[in-house]
């Protein structure tokens, strides 16, 4: 899943400033894009799923690919989510207007943290359980604020390196036990972006479906 930046640290005075400055860089940054290492903890497997990536970022939208050659595609358009299995040759849409309340709409809100500019906004949205600096990354626990965003993703955890203030790592802990981890390397800042990269441009063999319509 998508990387999700985060809100206000109340634990510690140099963490509460290493924070404030991070928030103040963001104001800066109009897109970013990197590289990335997904690793996918389930209880029912012994080892981790291990699977590279790549990842472009600007408001409103993103474009998530993962695997080489390309297994999933997620792309984030400004009016809705689409998620395309590119071997399947399917893709699934998500209306952002039309989710209704839930887990799923707390889920969309999270994937929407991306470029956060608005730290008030994010404080209504998350609640901070822990922050920590270790090997020059600060570290942040975040649990959703809704109950029913809870029953879904039980903790998120974010580090941004303490240098520059870019992104370091996301995870995802998920109710049933599960998690999603990102390893983020390769992080480039503000530099122009192909308008295709958010396109949808589906070939017309593909097969879409809108599973909250079902």
């Amino acid at each position: 899943m998508l990387p999700v930046l985060a809100v206000a640290v109340s634990h510690g005075a140099s963490n509460e400033a290493e924070f404030d400055k991070w928030f103040a860089v963001q104001t800066n940054i109009q897109s970013w894009s990197a590289d990335f290492i997904q690793t996918r903890s389930l209880r029912v497997l012994v080892q981790p799923l291990t699977t590279p990536g790549k990842v472009w970022v600007k408001p409103d939208e993103f474009r998530w690919e993962l695997g080489q050659p390309v297994q999933t595609i997620v792309l984030r358009q400004p009016d809705q989510l689409l998620v395309i299995y590119p071997r399947l040759k399917r893709a699934e849409e998500y209306p952002l207007n039309a989710v209704p309340s839930g887990p799923f709409k707390d889920a969309f809100a999270l994937l929407d943290a991306s470029l956060p500019h608005d730290r008030a906004t994010m404080e209504r949205q998350f609640h901070l359980l822990s922050a920590e600096v270790t090997n020059s990354v600060l570290q942040m626990t975040l649990q959703p604020r809704s109950e029913s965003g809870r029953k879904f993703i039980r903790e998120i955890i974010i580090g941004f390196h303490t240098n520059d203030f870019t992104i370091a790592t996301t995870e995802m802990r998920f109710a049933d036990g599960s998690s999603l981890r990102n390893d983020l390397t390769n992080v480039v800042l503000n530099r122009p972006m192909d308008a295709k990269l958010f396109e949808t441009n589906l070939p017309p063999d593909y097969t879409v479906a809108e599973p909250l319509r079902q």
